[in-house]
């Protein structure tokens, strides 16, 4: 198990500044019945002017708890209280869009209205975690409201930024240009398909609000991202265009679409190994919440799939996006607080601690004897980094070299042990290979594969049972083996693939002592194949 230490260095990597909400205690500062003095638009109609955009942008008040990593404490803090975001009103009945980020997981929605003079409550429709867009309907109606543009974004458009930036209730509206028409939306909290770079800036609380033609008053695009979002150094400032936008609120106006009931965000750190979906709150009313995850967790695979392995929203969105939203998805959680990780499926079963495959190996094996736990465990890969696991610090001689089988196929490969050398040429010392290949690469099922890579080993070894794997995240074929090259030691050779048949991967480990057998559940549960 990782610990404490390198969870707090890997969490402390992913950029706050990302998501563009403002939170705190009370944001409104003057008490909550004196929202900004704003103008409305006669009639209630659409607003014809960027003057008049004021009247139809709203400051969202969001309460709630929200569990996030902290500097000073190793895992997390939990936070109450109310954070603020924008939105703008769309439709005369209240409808408002805002971003995902501003509204999941809260418990209460209060929403500041020009010219009211308390705020309005609001209950979400529906919201998308990947495109980081939420619709919320207004109490009331009669709404003055703002109009898409129906020309796509060009660069060079001059384009002014609304919203309520800091948690200030003062309207705010700052001046620019699209600077990019077709930006990179892979984020560490979404993964969005068409966005626009823009240099009007925006701050925390310009979540959700709408970036609008300096003429016109027309929505262009909805900003959700401000700051150095790239680490480069530089401001940069987001909004998901109208394009994207547009037809997805549509969809939300009637339910949720791509969402899971998370708000939450990748985290990635090379050092330790942790990479994963960390949690921060959870929609109750949602396959998360039924399934049991709760703030602080880290999704780390589903569907057998790692997830964040590349800093971004892209695999968990892209899970998500080719999938029922009823679909089983099997999941695997680290509950870090806990020590423990954890199984289940969304729209399925509730999270449950995994069972052990250590405990299982020793039933079928037998004891082994003592030995020295290890110290900690470290991550290594192969040479092409498309294969990664956590090991004991021990076992620090690695070999990332791709293995050729006698067919003339390669297949990735990474070995570790104390020593490698003698880990292939001998059943007297400990260690772990991990081979894959892609999917449509092998033209065999798992327990043809587990067959042919085991057939010297049960030549050396005792048979101590072949039986089906599958773990709700992997399945395939499993072989105990046990008394190695009349060592006493055991081994296990594991063939397995994900649910979506991406890879196929063979995990061989070879266990002298109770340590070693303990070692296996991490690398069970750590190991990661990206091809």
């Amino acid at each position: 198990m990782r610990t404490k230490k390198l969870l707090t260095v890997g969490l402390l990597t992913f950029g706050l500044l990302a998501s563009s909400c403002s939170s705190g205690g009370d944001e409104k500062g003057k008490g909550e019945d004196k929202p900004a003095t704003t103008k409305t638009t006669s009639g209630g109609g659409g607003v014809s002017s960027v003057e008049d955009v004021e009247s139809a942008v709203v400051q969202i008040i969001a309460s709630g708890s929200f569990v996030e990593p902290s500097e000073s404490i190793a895992v997390s803090e939990t936070y109450e209280g109310k954070s603020s975001g924008s939105g703008f009103i769309i439709d005369p009945s209240g409808i408002v869009v805002t971003n995902n980020h501003v509204v999941t997981g809260n418990a209460s929605l209060q929403v500041y209205v020009s010219g009211k003079d308390k705020p309005v409550s609001a209950k979400v429709l529906g919201v998308s975690e990947c495109s980081d867009l939420a619709v919320i309907d207004l109490e009331g109606e009669g709404y003055p409201f703002l109009e898409w543009s129906a020309d796509p974004p060009k660069v060079g458009r001059n384009v002014r930024a609304a919203g309520f930036p800091l948690g200030d209730p003062e309207f705010t509206m700052t001046n620019g240009i699209i600077s990019k028409a077709e930006a990179s939306g892979d984020t560490n909290w979404a993964s969005v398909d068409s966005v626009v770079e823009h240099d009007a800036n925006i701050q925390p609380g310009n979540s959700g609000g709408p970036l609008v033609d300096a003429e016109t008053g027309q929505v262009v695009a909805v900003n959700y991202a401000g700051g150095d979002v790239g680490g480069t150094g530089t401001s940069q400032f987001f909004a998901i265009s109208n394009e994207l936008a547009k037809p997805l609120v549509e969809k939300l106006r009637k339910g949720d679409v791509d969402s899971l009931g998370v708000n939450g965000r990748a985290i990635l750190d090379e050092e330790s190994g942790l990479s994963g979906i960390w949690v921060s709150g959870v929609d109750t009313n949602s396959p998360a919440g039924e399934l049991g995850l709760r703030g602080g967790d880290i999704i780390e695979k589903i569907e057998g799939l790692s997830m964040g392995s590349d800093g971004t929203m892209a695999d968990y969105c892209n899970v998500l996006q080719s999938r029922n939203a009823t679909d089983k998805l099997a999941v695997q959680v680290l509950r870090f607080d806990e020590e423990v990780r954890l199984r289940g499926e969304f729209n399925g079963d509730e999270l449950t601690e995994m069972e052990s495959l250590a405990s299982t190996v020793e039933q079928e094996t037998g004891t082994l004897q003592g030995g020295a736990a290890y110290s900690g465990f470290t991550l290594v890969s192969d040479d092409s980094g498309t294969i990664s696991v956590e090991v004991p610090n021990e076992w620090s001689s690695v070999d990332g070299a791709p293995v050729t089988l006698n067919d003339g196929s390669q297949w990735k490969n990474v070995t570790a042990s104390t020593n490698v050398q003698a880990y292939n040429d001998t059943w007297n010392t400990p260690g772990v290979s991990i081979t894959a290949a892609p999917g449509d690469q092998v033209d065999a099922d798992p327990a043809t594969v587990l067959g042919l890579f085991s057939e010297s080993a049960l030549a050396a070894c005792t048979d101590a049972g072949k039986e089906a794997y599958d773990d709700g995240l992997y399945s395939g074929s499993i072989q105990y083996l046990s008394n190695c090259g009349g060592t006493g030691g055991s081994a296990v050779y594991l063939a397995a693939k994900p649910v979506d048949g991406s890879f196929m991967v063979l995990v061989q480990v070879q266990m002298m002592t109770e340590a070693d057998l303990q070692a296996l559940d991490t690398i069970i549960a750590t190991f990661m194949v990206n091809v």
